[in-house]
């Protein structure tokens, strides 16, 4: 079995085992640097998604301000200033409305 870095007999001067070992070396760099970036191209496995379907009424939101135990919550109860309960966001009605803005709050950091 000869091959680039076999042994001659008897050894000559201008086959040195370090550059063997090297030129090997640098093959399975190459090696692994092709195989590494190859992997930058295979799709991502597909991830199922299940939709939480969250809806509240007007009535529901008056609710939980009041039950709020706080100061804050007992005193003003239920606050609306930009009228966010009475619209209607790309068709969903009123409480789907309310439930998304209840999802993005809590997706977002803030609880609602």
């Amino acid at each position: 079995r000869r091959g680039a870095c076999a042994p001659v007999d008897p050894p000559s001067p201008d086959v040195s085992t370090t550059s063997c070992t090297q030129d090997t070396m640098v093959k399975s760099v190459v090696l692994a640097l092709a195989f590494g970036s190859a992997a930058a191209f295979v799709s991502t496995p597909a991830v199922s998604t299940t939709a939480t379907v969250a809806k509240a009424t007007k009535e529901d939101m008056a609710a939980l301000a009041e039950a709020n135990p706080d100061f804050l919550g007992s005193s003003l109860g239920l606050w609306d200033p930009l009228g966010a309960l009475n619209l209607d966001f790309w068709t969903l009605g009123n409480e789907g409305t309310i439930g998304y803005l209840r999802h993005s709050e809590i997706k977002h950091g803030r609880i609602a």
